[in-house]
């Protein structure tokens, strides 16, 4: 593991065989329809809806701007609170500041970094009229206590569900949960489709707008009623997706291998935790995260990191710092107020994880793992 063609990396798209996607891509020669809606997409949008169990779907660019498309559909009031958890991507805060709402910040649990209901319930206020919340790894959010609260005050419930395709909960699919669940499909996602991202929802009313806010707001041929932007999925990115669905399964149990392989080296470490879905939860085996509690274990997340990376395996501090902590944020937010997020992000590490990693190489990472001293 010298060289950078030896190098294991945290993560790797995952593709289907050249010739079938050539085959799927081929009538766009004869059509010349490589965007606005065609055929592929289309196609894909069908598939997603019976795959995820769900009437209402929509397809993006990316997760990103169908989030922001379902914030601005549901017409929350401007400059209105939004709680959510400050362990994510930047993603999730930056769409709810660039819809002119604001968020606030809840703590998570510890046993699965997700936002914490009862954090959650103390910080609603008569400004306050959503919940984002974030499916960690691909771990589902308590749904039902989420639910519960949002009833009670009368709020709407939008998952960032940007980890968590096809997870399932007592058999129901984590698309049907809430009031909308976004999805991305980046390259480094379980499904991908190069790049994409989908919006789940509840209200059917929500499709045509949805459709015409990811169209300039054009809702016909001499008539724009909003002021909406791009984010039309193009042809070949749906093409993508049509082809990775077939082969979904087979990617997720390939996963589930070597997640349990991991787990398997790493359960008797002191100090080191590893997160494990719950019985009634189908898992997608999206990342493998683990905790390194430098007490215990005897070195910190950041020695394993670094001892990782000197020997050409790729980590990720995933995710380091809280978003809070981003130089656009730490003047408004204290990241003290949630003192379970401060100490993930502090201590989890991301380890590599794709279909196609070998068993040899998760033995190798593990091994590396153990071996960590603390650096001088």
């Amino acid at each position: 593991m010298s060289n950078e063609s030896n190098r294991i990396l945290v993560t790797r798209s995952s593709m289907p065989p050249l010739e079938e996607y050539l085959e799927e891509i081929a009538p766009l020669w004869e059509s010349h329809w490589l965007t606005n809606m065609g055929r592929e997409h289309r196609k894909l949008e069908a598939a997603l809806r019976e795959r995820l169990g769900v009437k209402n779907i929509a397809l993006f660019t990316n997760g990103h701007s169908a989030l922001e498309c379902i914030l601005e559909a549901l017409q929350l009031p401007r400059n209105s609170e939004v709680i959510t958890t400050p362990f994510s991507f930047a993603s999730t805060t930056h769409a709810i500041v660039r819809k002119n709402l604001m968020p606030v910040f809840a703590d998570i649990k510890a046993d699965d970094f997700t936002l914490d209901p009862e954090s959650v319930e103390k910080l609603i206020t008569p400004r306050t009229v959503a919940i984002v919340p974030v499916h960690v790894y691909g771990l589902p959010c308590d749904v039902k206590a989420i639910q519960d609260i949002a009833d009670r005050h009368g709020l709407k419930v939008i998952y960032d569900a940007a980890h968590a395709f096809d997870v399932r909960v007592d058999g129901r699919g984590i698309a049907d949960f809430g009031d909308a669940s976004m999805f991305s499909f980046h390259a480094t996602k379980v499904f991908n489709t190069i790049e994409g991202g989908a919006v789940c929802f509840r209200d059917t009313a929500l499709y045509p707008v949805l459709e015409q806010w990811k169209n300039f707001g054009i809702v016909g041929p001499e008539s724009v009623v909003y002021s909406g932007g791009n984010a039309k999925m193009n042809e070949f990115c749906a093409a993508m997706g049509v082809c990775n669905l077939r082969h979904l399964d087979d990617e997720i149990a390939k996963r589930k291998k070597v997640a349990e392989r991991y787990w398997e080296n790493l359960a008797d470490v002191s100090g080191v935790r590893t997160f494990q879905p719950a019985e009634n939860v189908r898992h997608n085996y999206a990342y493998l995260p683990v905790t390194f509690e430098p007490d215990v274990f005897g070195a910190t997340r950041d020695d394993v990191f670094d001892a990782l990376a000197k020997r050409n395996v790729g980590a990720r501090k995933y995710f380091y710092p809280l978003i809070s902590d981003y130089e656009r944020y730490r003047a408004i937010y204290a990241s003290e107020r949630t003192p379970t997020a401060v100490h993930a992000a502090a201590t989890v590490l991301a380890l590599p994880m794709y279909a196609d990693l070998s068993l040899e190489d998760v033995d190798r990472i593990c091994a590396i793992v153990k071996g960590v001293r603390p650096c001088a």
